[in-house]
C-alpha cells in the first residue's frame, strides 16, 4: 500500500467513526449534509425547524413582489425631438394588477399622479402650476387605461436641451408610489423660412398690439415638417407652435396675409399633393384642407379687397381641423413668458 492510499483510507475510517456535519455555503444559504449515523427523526426535526424559519421569509418576499405589481405605469413619447413651444404629447398607460377594482385619488395634499422632469444638467424642472387637484380615476381589475397628456402645458420644457421624464402614480391604499421607466426627449428649434409681423385689427379679441407669424422647416430622420409659430415679439409670448404637416423640402411654401391679418399657407406635402392651412392671430388653426394637382397647380391668390383663396387644382378633403384647439394652441395661462434659451 502506498503512502497516499493509506492516508485516504484513514480519513474515510475517521468519517465513518464520528458523526460529521459538512457546512456548505452557497449565496448565503447553508446546506447541511448529515452523516448516516445521525438518527432519521433528528434530521426530520431539523428540517422542520428550517422550514418554519424559511416559510415566513418566503411569504414576506412574495408579498413584496405582489405589492410591486399592484400598478404598472408605462410612459411613451411619439418622437425623440420636439420644436420649442410645440405640444410635447406623452402617452401614459396605467394597468391595474391589484386583483380588484381600485380608485386613484389625491390624499392629504399628495396628488395621485405626476411627473418628475429633469433638464440637461440634471436640474429638477418644477411644474408651472402647483396645488392643483387631480380628478379621481377608477380602474377595474386587470384594466389598462391610456391617457395623452401635453407635458409642455404642465412644465416649462421650452428651453433648448435634453429632458428626462418619469411618471409616478401614488396609490393611497398602500401608501406608496409606482414609477414608469425614465424617458428622454430633446427640444430644439427649426429653420425659419418666412416671417411677417402684422397689427391687431380693431374689434379682434386678441391681447397686445401685434403678432409675428413664422414658418419653420424641421428635418426629421425620415421626413421634413413645416411648422407655424405665432408670437408677440414685444412681450416674448409665444401663442402657438405646431406642425402643418409633412412637406417636400425643395418646394417653398406660399404664404399670404388676408385683410383680417390671418395667415394663409399652401405647401407641397407630397408629389402633386398640396396642403392648405389658415391660422388666426391667437395661433388657432382655423382651416385645413388638401388639394391635388391636376392640369393646373394650386396657388394662393390675394384679391384687391384683401381676400385670400386657393386657385387651381382640385380639393381632395373639405376644411377640417384635425387637431383640437386645446392641443394646437394652449391657453394663455399655459404659455411661457419669454423665448427659449439655449442650455446646451
Amino acid at each position: 500500500m502506498s503512502k497516499d492510499e493509506g492516508m485516504t483510507r484513514g480519513m474515510c475510517n475517521s468519517l465513518n467513526r464520528y458523526p460529521v456535519i459538512l457546512d456548505l455555503r452557497f449565496r448565503g444559504l447553508r446546506i447541511r449534509r448529515f452523516n448516516a449515523a445521525k438518527p432519521f427523526a433528528s434530521r426530520i426535526s431539523s428540517l422542520s425547524n428550517a422550514a418554519r424559519c424559511i416559510l415566513p421569509a418566503v411569504g414576506v418576499f412574495l408579498f413584496a413582489v405582489e405589492a410591486e405589481a399592484q400598478i404598472q405605469v408605462d410612459l411613451k413619447f411619439k418622437r425623440l425631438q420636439y420644436i420649442a413651444y410645440e405640444p410635447v404629447m406623452a402617452t401614459l398607460a396605467i394597468t391595474n394588477l391589484a386583483g380588484r377594482d381600485i380608485e386613484l385619488h389625491d390624499a392629504e395634499g399628495q396628488a395621485w399622479f405626476g411627473f418628475e422632469v429633469t433638464g440637461s444638467e440634471g436640474q429638477p424642472i418644477a411644474p408651472t402650476a402647483t396645488g392643483s387637484t387631480q380628478t379621481p380615476l377608477k380602474i377595474e381589475a386587470g384594466q389598462k387605461v391610456t391617457q395623452r397628456i401635453d407635458l409642455a402645458a404642465l412644465y416649462p420644457v421650452h428651453d433648448f436641451g435634453t429632458y428626462h421624464v418619469r411618471a409616478h402614480i401614488y396609490f393611497v391604499d398602500l401608501g406608496k408610489f409606482f414609477y414608469s421607466a425614465s424617458r428622454v426627449f430633446e427640444v430644439t428649434d427649426a429653420r425659419p423660412i418666412w416671417q411677417q409681423t402684422v397689427g391687431i385689427p380693431d374689434g379682434v379679441a386678441a391681447p397686445g398690439d401685434a403678432r409675428t407669424y413664422s414658418l419653420l422647416s424641421n428635418r426629421f430622420p425620415d421626413h421634413t415638417s413645416l411648422y407655424v409659430r405665432v408670437q408677440d415679439r414685444d412681450t416674448g409670448i409665444v401663442y402657438a407652435t405646431y406642425s402643418l404637416g409633412r412637406t417636400i423640402a425643395f418646394e417653398q411654401p406660399q404664404a399670404e396675409i388676408d385683410r383680417a391679418n390671418q395667415l394663409h399657407v399652401l405647401h407641397c406635402a407630397a408629389p402633386r399633393a398640396w396642403t392648405y392651412s389658415r391660422v388666426g392671430l391667437n395661433g388657432e388653426l382655423l382651416g385645413h384642407s388638401s388639394f391635388m394637382e391636376t392640369k393646373t397647380r394650386p396657388r394662393l391668390v390675394r384679391s384687391a379687397n384683401g381676400e385670400v383663396a386657393v386657385r387651381g387644382g382640385i380639393i381632395e378633403a373639405p376644411a377640417a381641423q384635425t387637431k383640437p384647439a386645446r392641443e394646437t394652441a394652449p391657453k394663455l395661462s399655459d404659455r411661457p413668458p419669454e423665448m427659449p434659451r439655449d442650455n446646451r
